[in-house]
């Protein structure tokens, strides 16, 4: 059974999608889910097609087949292969489905390869993450994570807003297990996915040590709902190309006293355990790498976009288009510059991996931030007002106007359908309610930007800077 086809079957599972007031009774029929259902299915078996297995799957030490981002990097050329692998991975999706890539799976391999750091109060934590990873990595699950808690009055922490408070907490403990009510946000992907992480993104007080809880459970675990937004999902793939296929979809999770079983439980009632393994250095360069790997794969999407938009009017030829355009070729040259810098100024860890260079990759990442949004910027100024101008539909071309709108709509160097293809795709780009989402997300997904540009000043070496200053002036 292919890799797709064993995932097609895992989702008739019983989870609880709630869309549109109601449960979603097998989001692989659905309207709404369908189609990146499809597409999923389609990158997962990227792992058995001959002209990719090997780049995207490696063989673990037990002989079995497992996805590149649960490799260990125990050399440099490893690291070099998780590298070119999860670009492929990228690729396929054109970086815009970001936790069907390898993120979450990168970063619970992190937790596993610094699983003995956390000790202390936290005892069983070692063999437990130990026993999850080995599961997830072996039945090729799928994953994501849940961390931010909801948003109702953020100048409180949890435990001074009371009952007006529904942020996940553990509520009582059972011989079986913890007992555990109330949210968690935002989870990216959540309804394709196997499994969830949920831990506190942010750092607990020990006066919130029942909110201070990290734990996984399977997407259809009992007692566990998943509210999603509006769809951005079309069933019109000519006409969107990106809705019809990528949208990733976005929920929050509500727990309804669900019994989470003690061997799910990783850590308890310890901020410090927590905020230990999640603002781990190791972890931080291997999921940020791979989430630059990503970067780079929407990036060039956009600047190839942009080209062929100059090139269909045929306004290539002008200074200032030529600018922007060389804007977006340095965005893309930067961020993968910064990449393979990272990549080969890599130093063994003490725990015996690989580990990039975290200073690139953190700037690739805050550079992201703008550089997005910046290029979404470009691509409308290169089109103007033309993305607004076509068709309500590609099959209009063909219909009893077609003969004066093949002539309306062609392009300096294509044919009207060519051309009305590439405006919509730009308007998915750009202008549609999944462009508008991608948007935010690359502003956001890795915090406010304001705090991770601050972290980076504080963060940074700047002793040799201060240095060398002295030496210039002293």
């Amino acid at each position: 059974m292919s890799a797709g086809k064993a995932y097609l079957d895992r989702l008739n599972d019983g989870r609880r999608v709630w869309l549109d007031g109601g449960i979603v009774p097998d989001i692989r029929s659905d309207p709404a889910f369908r189609g990146t259902v499809r597409s999923v299915a389609a990158i997962l078996d990227l792992q058995d097609n001959a002209a990719t297995e090997s780049q995207v799957t490696f063989v673990t030490d037990t002989g079995a087949k497992a996805n590149i981002a649960y490799l260990i990097p125990e050399s440099k050329d490893d690291l070099f292969r998780r590298s070119r692998g999860l670009q492929i991975w990228s690729d396929a999706t054109f970086g815009v489905m970001s936790r069907v890539g390898g993120f979450y799976r990168t970063q619970l391999t992190c937790w596993y390869i610094a699983r003995n750091l956390i000790r202390g109060e936290q005892p069983y934590f070692p063999q437990k993450m130990a026993d999850y990873y080995a599961f997830v990595r072996d039945n090729d699950l799928l994953l994501t994570a849940a961390g931010h808690d909801p948003q109702i009055d953020r100048t409180k922490l949890a435990h001074e807003l009371g009952d007006l408070y529904t942020a996940l907490r553990i509520v009582r403990e059972t011989a079986d297990g913890i007992i555990v009510r109330g949210a968690k946000m935002i989870a990216t992907g959540a309804p394709y996915m196997d499994e969830i992480i949920v831990s506190p993104h942010s750092k607990k007080t020990n006066d919130e040590q029942r909110y201070a809880v990290m734990f996984a459970v399977p997407v259809s675990y009992p007692g566990v709902h998943l509210i999603c937004r509006e769809s951005f999902a079309s069933n019109r793939k000519e006409d969107h190309p990106l809705s019809s296929r990528f949208d990733e979809m976005d929920a929050v999770l509500v727990f309804d006293d669900a019994l989470i079983p003690w061997e799910r439980v990783f850590i308890k009632d310890d901020p410090e355990a927590i905020w230990s393994i999640r603002s781990d250095r190791l972890g931080k360069a291997l999921s940020l790498h791979e989430n630059i790997v990503r970067l780079t794969s929407k990036l060039e999407f956009t600047a190839a976009v942009g080209t062929e938009l100059a090139e269909s009017i045929g306004i290539r030829k002008f200074a200032h288009v030529q600018e922007k355009l060389a804007e977006l070729y340095f965005q893309l040259e930067s961020i993968r510059a910064l990449l393979v810098s990272a990549e080969h100024r890599a130093t063994l860890h003490p725990l015996g991996v690989w580990e990039p260079m975290l200073e690139p990759i953190v700037t690739a990442k805050n550079l992201g931030n703008r550089y997005y949004p910046r290029a979404l910027e470009i691509l409308q100024q290169l089109s103007g007002a033309g993305m607004l101008q076509v068709p309500s539909t590609i099959a209009e071309l063909n219909g009893p106007l077609g003969l004066h709108l093949q002539k309306v709509y062609r392009g300096a160097d294509r044919d009207a359908e060519e051309r009305v293809k590439l405006l919509k795709l730009s308007w998915e780009l750009v202008g549609s309610r999944l462009g508008a989402r991608h948007e935010l997300y690359e502003r956001f997904y890795a915090g406010d930007p304001v705090r991770t540009y601050a972290g980076q000043y504080v963060e940074y070496d700047k002793q040799h800077l201060l240095e060398k200053a002295g030496r210039r002036t002293g």
